[in-house]
C-alpha cells in the first residue's frame, strides 16, 4: 500500500552570516611642529629706499625720559651704550646702511637695535623713514581684524530683521527698502566701519536714538530747532541749545533719569500703534 505524501515542513533555517565587523576609525595623530623663533630683527624702508641708504648718525638727539634732558645717540659697535656721553675717547663710529630697503639685526648686536629703536626717523617714535617688520606681531592684528569682519558679516546674516533695524536707523539706512536691500546696505556698512558696527548692538543709545526717530515718524513727538515737544499737546520735552541735534540731545535726555520716564511714555505709544 502506498505511503501518503508528507507535506513538506519548514524548511532549515540557515544560520545567519557573520557581520563583520565595522572598520575601526583611523586613530587621529597629532602633527608634531616646531615653532621658528627668529632671533633677528628686521627693519625696512617700506618706499624709495635705493639700493643702498646710509642712516644719519651725526647730530643726532633726543629727549632722555628717565633723565629729563636732550641726549645725543650713535652707533659704535665698541661701546656698550648708544649715548655719546656714555661712550669712552675710544668710540669707534660705523654706519649704519639698509639695502634694497632692509637691515637685519642679530641678536649679537643689542646696541644697533637699540640705536634703531631711538632713532627719531623710526616710524614708532615719530618718524616717516623706517619701521621694525614684526611678522608675528602683524599677523595676529591683521587675524584680529578679520575675525571681527567675520563676525560683523555674520550679524548682517544670521541677526532677525528686528534685531538690525536699530543698528539701520543708526546709521541712517533707509528702513522701509525691501528687506535684502537693508541687509546689503548694513553688510556695506559691516565692511567699513566694522568696530562701530558691532559695538552698535549693545549701545543704549543706538535702541535710544532708533525710538526717538521712530516716535518723530509717527508724529508722537516733534522735534524743532528750539526744542523737542509732544506733537498732541505742544508741551515742551526738552530744550534743544542753539547750534546742537535735536535728536542728539533728546537722546542724552531719555538716557538720564529724569528723562527714563518720557522714554518709557514714547515705548507704550509705540507699541500701541503695533
Amino acid at each position: 500500500m502506498a505511503q501518503p505524501k508528507r507535506s513538506p515542513g519548514r524548511p532549515k533555517t540557515q544560520p545567519a552570516a557573520a557581520t563583520a565587523p565595522a572598520p575601526a576609525a583611523p586613530k587621529k595623530r597629532s602633527i608634531k611642529r616646531k615653532e621658528n623663533l627668529s632671533t633677528t630683527v628686521e627693519y625696512e624702508i617700506p618706499s624709495r629706499a635705493g639700493v643702498v641708504y646710509m642712516l644719519p648718525q651725526k647730530g643726532i638727539t633726543i629727549y632722555d625720559s628717565e633723565k629729563n634732558t636732550v641726549r645725543e645717540i650713535r652707533y659704535c659697535p665698541n661701546e656698550p651704550s648708544i649715548w655719546v656721553d656714555e661712550q669712552s675717547e675710544n668710540a669707534l663710529k660705523e654706519s649704519v646702511a639698509f639695502r634694497e630697503g632692509k637691515l637685519f639685526v642679530p641678536v649679537e648686536k643689542p646696541n644697533l637695535k637699540e640705536f634703531l629703536d631711538h632713532h627719531p626717523m623710526n616710524m614708532q617714535n615719530g618718524g616717516n623713514l623706517f619701521k621694525e617688520v614684526d611678522k608675528k606681531r602683524d599677523a595676529e592684528r591683521q587675524l584680529e581684524r578679520e575675525f571681527k569682519l567675520t563676525e560683523a558679516i555674520a550679524m548682517v546674516r544670521d541677526k532677525d530683521i528686528q534685531e538690525l533695524l536699530p543698528v539701520a536707523l543708526y546709521f541712517k539706512v533707509n528702513i522701509n527698502q525691501p528687506t535684502a536691500e537693508i541687509r546689503y546696505n548694513l553688510l556695506n556698512i559691516a565692511k567699513t566701519k566694522t568696530q562701530e558696527f558691532i559695538e552698535a548692538f549693545d549701545s543704549p543709545q543706538v535702541t535710544t536714538r532708533a525710538t526717538i526717530q521712530q516716535a518723530a515718524d509717527y508724529q508722537i513727538i516733534n522735534m524743532k530747532n528750539d526744542g523737542v515737544y509732544w506733537f498732541d499737546s505742544n508741551s515742551l520735552i526738552v530744550s534743544v541749545p542753539v547750534g546742537q541735534d535735536s535728536t542728539d540731545v533728546m537722546v542724552r535726555f531719555c538716557l538720564t533719569e529724569k528723562g527714563a520716564p518720557v522714554l518709557g511714555d514714547i515705548e507704550q505709544r509705540l507699541d500701541r500703534l503695533n
